[in-house]
């Protein structure tokens, strides 16, 4: 360290004396003095930052002692104390034509779940007892019968999320023995798990067969030993592989599972439980589908195209789900009293599916037309060109499922295209995040695009008034 270094250490304030500031007693009685500390001390930091690589200002340049306000530093602290007791997680308006999108928090709420969620929330519930006996009763049972009910199962379990759901599933039935799958369904989903960590952390052991692009029945059959348990299926659905292809049929799976004495259980991914080809979109396999196929467990997830909360369903053979009951690792896994309220109205919801394309987000956003679409994408246009400083036009453009469902299939949908001669697009950008509602969208040459297709309409005058704001 060089003298001047030191020197400008050296003469940093010392924490005692700012805290004896008078104006620091003001910021204290209003906010505490642990809040205080802890903010000052975070400036402390950031000027000996400054200082050890050596910019060239004194240390009360970078403190803010000599802004032309003398009490300009005790105003930032303000600014910055108050900056921190503002919620980090907020709702932003989703422009990118992605209606999955697993970085916003994947499927908005269908208005009956939210209005469970506020229910339940608002006092106590029958989480675990059961009105019917008087007694301690089951988390599960809330969402079991309805899961029944519209599969076909035989039994039902939920936990927190889908890989949770995998992990249950492999740990209860497979522990200290073999789980054989193609190399074609060794899927990485987000945050970069991939299924073969999720069955090592299971504490089972994974048998890769075949090749990435085909795999066939007899793979499996080579590959199995006297320590295998499941024969395990996973459904690509965050990407395709095309060309020279090939994988056995579920049936084909199911049949060599019963001559050989093992299970089959199927990680669906997204798991939907209407057709998809309704939607105009690919074919996807429905839960009731695959159910009917003969496989012994199947897992997907709650918050993708059943358009619900977070949450891993277990459909299947009642005897193997009553095993993961018992498994203490479900405690670990177990869903909170208002996702479970909120999954619950989400399903019910499938009792009557004509509804679900103007009741349910994900399928409202699924199912709009591109004219539909191309109306209230002109109505953003038009109400956003009364602001002064914006121009935007609407252009033709491609929507995607995402989320790790139906990859590669492409809604067509109407861009609004918003420029500025106030602010660059990364401008745009950059000014929309910081707005009270903040805009998500995407820049392309030098334009800030919105996709009508994911703006809820509901959203429409938040949307105009984050961009108003940036006049301000």
């Amino acid at each position: 360290m060089n003298e001047k270094v030191q020197k400008l250490l050296q003469s940093l304030p010392k924490m005692d004396a700012l805290l004896d500031a008078p104006e620091c007693g003001i910021l204290i009685e209003r906010f505490s003095r642990a809040r205080v500390k802890s903010s000052l001390q975070h400036r402390l930091d950031q000027v000996r930052a400054a200082v050890l690589q050596e910019i060239e200002k004194a240390p009360g340049e970078i403190f803010g002692f000599e802004s032309e306000n003398g009490n300009g530093f005790w105003a930032d602290l303000e600014t910055s104390i108050l900056d921190g007791m503002v919620p980090k997680l907020k709702k932003v308006i989703n422009g990118t034509g992605i209606i999955l999108h697993t970085n916003l928090g994947r499927a908005p709420l269908a208005a009956p779940a939210l209005e469970a969620i506020q229910d339940i929330a608002s006092g106590y519930s029958n989480l675990e007892f059961d009105l019917g006996t008087g007694k301690r009763g089951s988390r599960y049972s809330h969402v079991e019968d309805v899961l029944k009910d519209l599969t076909g199962a035989e039994s039902a379990l939920v936990v927190n999320n889908n890989a949770a759901a995998v992990m249950l599933v492999v740990n209860t039935l497979a522990k200290d023995g073999e789980v054989v799958t193609s190399r074609g369904e060794l899927i990485e989903i987000g945050g970069s798990f991939r299924i073969p960590d999720v069955v090592e952390r299971s504490e089972a052991e994974l048998v890769e067969v075949g090749a990435t692009n085909k795999t066939r029945a007899d793979d499996y059959r080579d590959a199995i030993s006297e320590n295998t348990k499941i024969l395990l299926k996973v459904h690509t659905s965050n990407y395709r592989v095309v060309g020279f292809t090939g994988a056995p049929t579920r049936e084909e799976l199911v049949a060599l599972a019963k001559e050989k004495g093992l299970l089959v259980v199927e990680d669906l991914g997204s798991g939907s439980l209407v057709a998809t080809e309704d939607y105009g979109l690919s074919p996807e396999p429905t839960v009731q589908d695959v159910l009917e196929s003969g496989v012994d467990l199947l897992t997907f997830s709650g918050d993708k195209l059943l358009g619900g909360p977070q949450a891993g369903l277990i459909l299947g053979k009642k005897e193997l789900i009553d095993q993961m009951k018992s498994n203490p690792l479900l405690r670990a896994l177990r869903m909170d009293k208002l996702t479970l309220a909120a999954l619950d109205a989400t399903l019910r919801m499938y009792y009557n599916p004509d509804n679900l394309k103007t009741q349910n987000p994900i399928h409202h956003m699924l199912s709009k037309s591109q004219n539909d679409v191309k109306v209230f994408a002109e109505q953003i246009r038009d109400k956003l060109n009364d602001i002064s400083f914006i121009d935007s036009k609407t252009i033709e453009g491609e929507s995607f499922a995402g989320g790790g469902s139906m990859p590669g299939d492409e809604l067509p949908s109407i861009i609004v295209a918003v420029s500025s001669e106030k602010h660059s697009s990364q401008q745009l950008q950059d000014a929309l995040f910081e707005q009270k509602t903040p805009v998500v969208g995407r820049i392309h040459k030098d334009q800030f695009l919105l996709d009508a297709r994911t703006i809820q309409e509901s959203e429409f005058e938040l949307l105009v008034e984050s961009f108003r704001s940036l006049g301000e």
